[in-house]
């Protein structure tokens, strides 16, 4: 790892972190690609949501900031595979709930763009 895609990776995470708890959607492109995959447990069956159907969940959520929640994002994992390729473990904290994300990053013209995301709420 080179301090500069420590830093561009830096960058990327707080854009996504500023995404999860202000739920601006204007914002969305610059942090997911448009072909991303999202992975989860909902109410006890596997979901998988495309990138426009999360950004739709986004756009319709009353965000963390709006509902004066703390925010406490936390950078657990950071690993890069080369330079266009990095895996990143992180918490998120919306409203009362904590999710542990496993965000896949790939460098796609210049940016840092989520490709695939595995999210699990903690109990």
């Amino acid at each position: 790892m080179t301090p500069t895609l420590i830093h561009e990776m830096s960058v990327a995470l707080e854009k996504y972190f500023d995404l999860m708890y202000d739920c601006d959607v204007k914002n969305f492109d610059s942090v997911f690609a448009t072909t991303a995959q999202l992975h989860g447990f909902r109410e006890g069956q596997m979901s998988c949501w495309g990138a426009a159907q999360y950004k739709e969940v986004l756009a319709g959520r009353t965000s963390p900031k709006a509902q004066g929640a703390p925010r406490e994002p936390q950078v657990l994992m950071l690993d890069f595979t080369s330079d266009t390729q990095a895996l990143a473990k992180v918490r998120v904290r919306i409203g009362d709930m904590y999710f542990v994300d496993y965000l896949s990053y790939h460098k796609i013209n210049g940016a840092w763009l989520v490709t695939s995301k595995a999210y699990h709420r903690e109990a």
